[in-house]
């Protein structure tokens, strides 16, 4: 019984440093979009610093996932649930990078005239945002019915990428002048775009934990 309540206990510490981290990327994502949206170097740069905050959480992690394997041992479900929290540790980490790949995008366009007032990708940006709060959700409260839904909106995700790329594809045309800011704001969609598929990557790990069956969502 002893045993049992350890890893309860060390497990709800793992899940509190994993949601941690989770908010310290949502926050760093968001900050990095308003960056872009209002040109606000400074923001960007605190996007930059602040990823080493990110870092050291996936370092903490880390260290107690392998306490909790050497000195609980668990077997089965218990350990699927341990190594499905390192897994979605490194999806939020991914996540964090790019954010802080469109924050040095945002440095780089400077204060350049933007080709157009950014609606798109902030709402895209916004979309992704609320897939990785409701993973996380559904991560703490092992709602698999959730996750499922989360990997879903990946597909909404996909369809406005493709919009924004075909829509910057035709102004890379128009304005021959701003190929570099066209490439950078196609860049940072892709970003968003691959941060949608990390935050699948969470999803697929909360149902392995829950159900012990692999998928693949990102299909």
């Amino acid at each position: 019984m002893g045993i049992r309540k350890n890893f309860d206990n060390e497990l709800n510490v793992l899940k509190e440093k994993l949601l941690e981290m989770g908010a310290l990327t949502e926050s760093a994502l968001k900050d990095a979009v308003v960056a872009l949206k209002t040109q606000d170097i400074s923001l960007a740069e605190k996007v930059i610093e602040g990823d080493r905050w990110i870092n050291q959480k996936e370092t903490e992690i880390e260290e107690l996932v392998v306490k909790i394997i050497a000195s609980q041992q668990p077997v089965a479900s218990d350990l699927r649930k341990v190594m499905s929290a390192l897994k979605i540790t490194t999806s939020v980490e991914r996540i964090g990078d790019f954010a802080v790949d469109i924050a040095k995008a945002t440095k780089r366009i400077g204060r350049e005239e933007l080709i157009k007032p950014l609606q798109d990708i902030p709402r895209m940006a916004e979309l992704t945002q609320h897939m990785i709060h409701e993973g996380l959700k559904a991560y703490i409260e092992e709602d698999a019915e959730l996750a499922q839904e989360v990997a879903a909106m990946d597909d909404d995700v996909d369809y406005m990428y493709a919009s924004i790329v075909k829509e910057l594809l035709q102004k890379m045309i128009d304005h021959p002048g701003k190929l570099e800011q066209v490439m950078l704001l196609s860049f940072v969609a892709r970003y968003i775009e691959r941060i949608a598929d990390h935050t699948t990557n969470i999803a697929e790990a909360i149902l392995y934990s829950v159900k012990g069956k692999r998928v693949d969502l990102n299909q």
